[in-house]
C-alpha cells in the first residue's frame, strides 16, 4: 500500500475540519491509501502554521508518499508559497492529491502553470477577505462602536505583589 498523509486547514479555532475529512476520506478510499499521519491546523494560512511545518519535515523524511489536500487554498494562500510547496514535493517524489482541484493529479508542463493560476485565485480570494473585513471594521468605528478588548485598570501595587 502506499504510504499517505493528509493535510486540512480551517481559517479559525471555531471552525472545524469535519467538512473536508468526507471527502478527503472517499480519495484515500478510491486509491486504496494507507494514512499514516493526519496534520490539522485551525489558524490563517498567512500566520505560523505548527502541523503545516510538522508535514513538511516528515515529507522530507519521506514519511509519506502521496499528501491528499482538500483545495489548494486551504493549502495556502500565497501563489508562490503554494507553487514552491508542491513543486518541492514533486521533486521529493511526493504526489499531491486535491480534492477540488482534479486536475493536480496530470503530469507535464501545463500542470505547473495551472498551479500558478489557482494559487493565485487563492492569493486573491485572502486580499478580498481582508479588504471587506477592513470595511467593516472602518463602517463599525464610523458609528462609534468600540473595538477591541475592554481597556482593564491595573493598580501597580497589587500587581507587584
Amino acid at each position: 500500500m502506499t504510504r499517505a498523509a493528509i493535510y486540512l486547514r480551517v481559517s479559525k479555532g471555531e471552525q472545524h475540519t469535519d467538512n473536508q475529512r468526507p471527502d478527503v476520506d472517499r480519495i484515500v478510499e478510491k486509491r486504496g491509501l494507507e494514512v499514516g499521519d493526519v496534520y490539522e491546523d485551525s489558524i490563517s494560512a498567512a500566520k505560523r502554521r505548527p502541523e503545516f511545518d510538522r508535514m513538511i519535515k516528515d515529507a522530507r523524511r519521506g514519511r509519506f508518499d502521496v499528501l491528499v489536500i482538500w483545495a489548494l487554498d486551504r493549502f495556502g494562500r500565497s501563489m508562490v508559497g503554494n507553487l514552491q510547496v508542491v513543486l518541492d514535493l514533486d521533486r521529493r517524489g511526493i504526489e499531491t492529491v486535491s480534492v477540488q482541484e482534479t486536475w493536480l493529479d496530470t503530469g507535464g508542463p501545463g500542470r505547473e502553470l495551472l498551479i500558478a493560476i489557482f494559487s493565485w485565485i487563492a492569493e486573491q480570494e485572502r486580499a478580498r477577505l481582508i479588504e471587506r473585513t477592513n470595511a467593516g471594521l472602518d463602517r463599525a468605528k464610523r458609528k462609534g462602536v468600540r473595538l477591541g478588548r475592554p481597556q482593564t485598570r491595573v493598580d501597580v501595587w497589587q500587581a507587584q505583589r
